[in-house]
């Protein structure tokens, strides 16, 4: 079985033809992948007109049977752009002229279907003359001054379009999506035209931003790609660099990268034909995870090879040995790598099932490019002097000055093993406390102008995201039922006592600014009385169902998950008392909380069953339990620290630190496994337990430190980012990659010298025997 496996790994060196033929055939089928546009195009279109057909099918069938009259509910969320206007006073003559000049270049514009802002607001009164709320040019000063105090009593201004402070306002944009034609039409278009307006008019000090959904949507994008592409080459610089200086040889150095690039090439294109491109897990992190998993088998196949040639064996002697030595351990860390991966194929999120299935893909070819590039490459002239300052590298030469460490651990396993296995314990219990989070401004750029505007909003509107408390009512009630504003003034009570939660909309805010008080069953007839836009938004007599409308701020999903807990159960609680009612929470904050919990459940869920599935599959391979045991505490080491890191820095546990967990995971089992596939091919070779861990340490510290160094440096790139996500991705990385370096060099020799077995003495002197017949 292991010389079958043996000589399939050697395929590079002895059939090279057909292995350039495989290598050609996959090339081949990614470019197409990658290139063919027509053809992913194509697919997405088929896919949308499906959807649109079943849209148009389900509009069609609630039109026959919907009675709802024909009324645009007026809604202050769902703008496609909230335009933020600041100012130390809206309300002089000058302001408003600037104001309404502003407002209508801004509707003038092509792209924009239509705004809505506070002087357009439907007048509330019985009537329905239409009173503005900003004064007419050369009023007098009161009347500006009463201008405001209306504002700021209107339900649907003050604290919605109009801060309590008056220094703030916005304007809703609705976008014509046929104009919107490129990423400017939607973002810098508007404020450069407010501006060119507004320097028409003296006086005035406006300052003009924009955000919401589709600005902060536009500046996480162009963001990630103008960011994602700097800092890759800046950690590749770096990477080459550092590669450059170890190994002291530039053929050895593209030999070690020719498999990572062809492996995020192979597995960035073939991704293509599964439609995952939207996915950001799949784009973002996979080719990271791919480069990694390839560059660090690459470095211990490479290291093996210049070892081997800087003894005296030729190209293809030293390429067939050194595969048949690190190919097993580069298959077993694929292996467990890929199925950890392939466990989120069960998740419950399609996003976590999609990156699941792609970094299965992106593993396995990894580790056929690995196998087959390398081995093929470095017997042609790239291999020639491919050990080429080898005896210079600076690893190779400072590597035994570290045998301090290595006897200092020998000396003491036992305190190293309880020392590795209390911390990982302790630290593992520590990271427990991370609750899973998300916050929409993590995704842009800091600075960003979308960024900047969505914190103040935060600030002095309590956040631009609605959420809606529903209240449905059965057969019962009737539909004018003075009983539906009992319900809806108990959940506005509720809302009013929560303080993270804004100003309640709802029939009752409504209802109380027209004229007269007194109990729900005297004013619930006074709905009649309100225009059919304000009374709609909140009351659907159609579909049985009144809403409150509450906003919330972007401080994440760990901090308002407890109030959502808190409303639901309060919400419950009114429903016992009214039980012809169904109360409950919508809106996508709700679909967040409810949605990336679980994402992040399920990767913590799958990062828990990759461990495991290492546990077993190490178990299985060396034939050990306690090696199975043993690698536990170098592997789960560096995970932990990190996640006190997260802990001790103020952070939650986010989907891209998760991601992180489960890529960092991937290549501190790889370390793990080289080290102890080394250990148990020296145990064959000597008798003294001692002395296989000491070989085993020499014959692999070079790579493990080679991999790190490199790796680290990649990471550091990612630091110069101003994301937030992009920060704590790379520290996170560099944490891990350090700590699982650590591990490995001072606990696992530790462990294997106080738990491990040493190798029988009939086992070694057969397999004694046989290498010498092989020699």
């Amino acid at each position: 079985m292991r010389g079958a496996f043996h000589r399939l790994l050697s395929a590079g060196v002895d059939h090279k033809l057909i292995v350039i033929a495989l290598l050609a055939t996959i090339s081949l089928f990614a470019g197409i992948g990658h290139y063919d546009e027509n053809v992913l195009l194509d697919r997405f279109r088929e896919g949308h007109s499906e959807i649109e057909e079943d849209e148009s099918d389900k509009n069609e069938e609630s039109d026959s049977g919907d009675r709802r009259p024909t009324v645009n509910p007026l809604r202050l969320d769902g703008a496609d752009a909230i335009f933020v206007v600041e100012s130390e006073d809206f309300f002089t003559q000058e302001s408003v002229e600037a104001l309404r000049a502003v407002t209508e270049e801004l509707q003038s514009l092509e792209q924009v279907g239509g705004v809505l802002w506070i002087d357009r607001m439907p007048p509330l009164n019985i009537f329905g003359l239409l009173q503005p709320l900003l004064p007419r040019p050369r009023a007098p000063d009161a009347v500006f001054e009463n201008a405001r105090e209306k504002a700021l009593a209107h339900p649907l201004v003050g604290g919605q379009l109009l801060s309590r402070d008056t220094k703030t306002m916005i304007i809703l944009i609705y976008f014509d999506w046929r104009y919107v034609l490129n990423n400017a039409d939607a973002t810098t278009d508007l404020t450069d035209a407010a501006v060119r307006v507004a320097k028409e008019y003296p006086g005035n000090d406006f300052r003009f931003r924009v955000t919401g959904s589709i600005p902060g949507a536009v500046a996480s994008i162009e963001h990630h790609e103008s960011n994602s592409l700097r800092f890759q080459l800046v950690g590749y610089a770096l990477s080459l660099i550092l590669a450059l200086i170890l190994f002291r040889g530039i053929r050895a150095v593209i030999v070690v990268t020719l498999a990572p690039i062809f492996a995020v090439f192979w597995s960035t294109g073939i991704i293509q034909y599964l439609g995952y491109e939207r996915n950001g897990l799949v784009t973002v992190v996979v080719p990271i995870l791919v480069s990694l998993v390839a560059l660090t088998d690459s470095v211990h196949l490479v290291v093996q090879v210049r070892s081997l040639r800087s003894e005296g064996k030729g190209k293809k002697e030293a390429s067939r040995a050194a595969v048949q030595k690190v190919g097993l351990a580069c298959f077993l860390t694929s292996l467990t790598t890929a199925i950890g991966f392939g466990s989120l194929i069960f998740a419950d999120a399609r996003i976590v099932q999609e990156f699941g299935k792609s970094a299965v893909v992106g593993v396995i070819l990894s580790f056929v490019a690995v196998v087959t590039l390398i081995p093929l490459v470095s017997t042609t002239w790239l291999g020639q002097k491919i050990h080429a300052g080898h005896e210079k590298g600076f690893v190779d030469r400072n590597l035994l000055k570290i045998s301090p460490l290595i006897d200092a651990v020998m000396k003491r396993p036992t305190l190293f093993s309880v020392l590795g296995i209390f911390l990982t314990l302790a630290l593992g219990i520590a990271t427990l406390q991370l609750k899973p989070d998300f916050r929409i401004q993590n995704a842009m750029p800091e600075k960003s102008e979308a960024a900047e505007a969505m914190a103040h909003l935060d600030l002095v509107f309590n956040g631009i995201e609605f959420v809606e408390a529903t209240a449905k009512w059965n057969d019962e009630v009737s539909d004018d039922s003075p009983e539906i504003l009992e319900v809806v003034t108990k959940i506005d009570d509720l809302l009013k006592q929560e303080e993270l939660v804004g100003q309640p909309l709802s029939i009752r805010n409504m209802i109380d600014a027209l004229p007269g008080t007194g109990p729900p069953r005297e004013r619930m007839p006074m709905i009649e009385l309100l225009p059919p836009p304000i009374k709609r938004a909140f009351y659907n007599p159609e579909k049985q169902e009144a809403t409150v409308q509450f906003r919330v701020r972007d401080l994440g999903i760990a901090i308002y998950g407890p109030v959502y807990e808190r409303l639901a159960e309060s919400l419950a609680q009114i429903n016992l008392e009214h039980p012809n009612f169904e109360l409950g929470l919508r809106g996508s904050a709700i679909d967040r909380w409810e949605n990336i919990y679980q994402i992040v459940v399920d990767l913590f869920r799958s990062l828990g069953f990759a461990i495991i599935v290492i546990f077993v599959v190490l178990t299985f391979v060396y034939r050990s339990l306690r090696i199975g045991l043993i690698s536990l505490v170098p592997n789960l080491f560096p995970l932990a620290v990190a996640g006190v890191w997260l802990v001790l820095s103020g952070h939650n546990l986010e989907i891209v630190m998760v991601c992180n967990f489960t890529v960092c995971l991937g290549i501190a089992v790889d370390d793990t496994i080289h080290f102890l596939t080394r250990y148990q091919q020296e145990q064959r070779l000597t008798r003294d337990h001692e002395t296989a861990i000491r070989r085993a340490f020499i014959g692999v510290g070079t790579a493990l430190i080679m991999t790190t160094v490199v790796l680290v440096s990649g990471f550091s790139g990612v630091l110069l980012s101003d994301s937030r996500n992009h920060q704590i991705f790379g520290m996170m990385g560099i944490i891990t990659i350090a700590m699982a370096l650590f591990a490995d060099l001072v606990f696992l020799p530790a462990l294997l010298k106080r738990f491990a077995k040493p190798a029988k003495e009939k086992r070694f002197e057969r397999t004694s025997l046989d290498s010498i017949q092989q020699g």
